[in-house]
């Protein structure tokens, strides 16, 4: 049965969901699911999890996602992006400091008021849903990181950012605060996330291309890519024994956290080491 990570390039007009019901029908597995959602406008990096790999979904929650995306300057909309309704229209100025002054005050942690059309949940109703009746309701400001806000290009009305930011940040928020700190108010042209957690755009594989081939499983990453950046350690018989019950074991190692090895190179577990004793964060062996 299929089992690993695919990395998706995901085109505009498709929702995060859509691509992994794709992907169900493609690789026969009924276990799909993806790593942070991105909205159906934009386009880029969807880690989709399949089959043993779902287990690690749990890990995504967390990552840290990188963006660029395309700030309209001058015009509001009540969707906080170009696919909404206009609010608002007004003449672009402001000088060079200004700006610089407005994305450094958008650096580090900031709080984040969440749109009306998001799919978090208010007394058990979706936001969107509620926005799409017309109606809005009390949110409250968010903490989030901005670990990265750079400009990449000015036009006559747009700022080109890139955008590292921490779980929980809507970008389309970032642009209309932005905009409105400027003075002429804003909202998102266009959103491409460019690497999320482990992975890369130059990574990805377009929806199109996995849809086309002979043989989709080829494009599955072993579900240890995920947590490439920890050391490696191969553990001994015993010790793999003592993982595979689930135990914990003495080890030689400084506290941290590790990819722990079968003798024969299978994937164990992401472990943590604390006091010179190994004990499973996660296990991904097979059972």
């Amino acid at each position: 049965m299929a089992s690993g990570i695919v990395i998706i390039d995901k085109p505009s007009g498709w929702t995060s969901m859509d691509v992994c019901a794709k992907i169900r029908g493609i690789l026969k597995e009924k276990r799909v699911g993806h790593g942070g959602t991105l909205d159906p406008m934009a386009t880029g990096v969807l880690p989709v999890f399949v089959g043993q790999a779902t287990r690690a979904v749990e890990f995504f929650e967390h990552a840290e996602k990188t963006y660029e995306t395309v700030l309209r300057l001058g015009i509001t909309t009540d969707t906080e992006d170009m696919t909404g309704t206009v609010l608002t229209e007004e003449n672009v100025s402001f000088t060079e400091e200004q700006l610089q002054e407005t994305l450094e005050a958008f650096r580090g942690e900031i709080l984040q008021v969440p749109p009306m059309y998001s799919a978090l949940k208010v007394n058990g109703q979706k936001l969107c849903d509620l926005a799409r009746k017309g109606k809005t309701v009390a949110r409250q400001p968010r903490p989030i990181t901005i670990h990265e806000l750079t400009l990449v290009e000015r036009g006559e009305n747009t700022l080109r950012l890139r955008v590292r930011c921490s779980k929980g940040t809507y970008i389309r928020t970032l642009c209309k605060d932005i905009g409105e700190k400027l003075g002429c108010g804003g909202c998102m042209e266009s959103l491409r996330r460019v690497a999320a957690g482990e992975y890369t755009i130059d990574e990805a594989v377009p929806l199109q291309t996995l849809l086309e081939t002979e043989r989709p499983e080829d494009y599955l990453r072993t579900v240890d890519t995920m947590f490439r950046n920890y050391p490696a350690v191969t553990l001994t018989a015993n010790q793999e024994t003592r993982c595979r019950n689930g135990n914990a074991f003495s080890v030689s190692l400084v506290p941290g956290t590790y990819r722990a090895y079968s003798q024969g190179g299978e994937f164990l577990m992401l472990a943590k080491v604390d006091g010179g004793v190994m004990s499973t964060i996660k296990s991904f062996f097979q059972v």
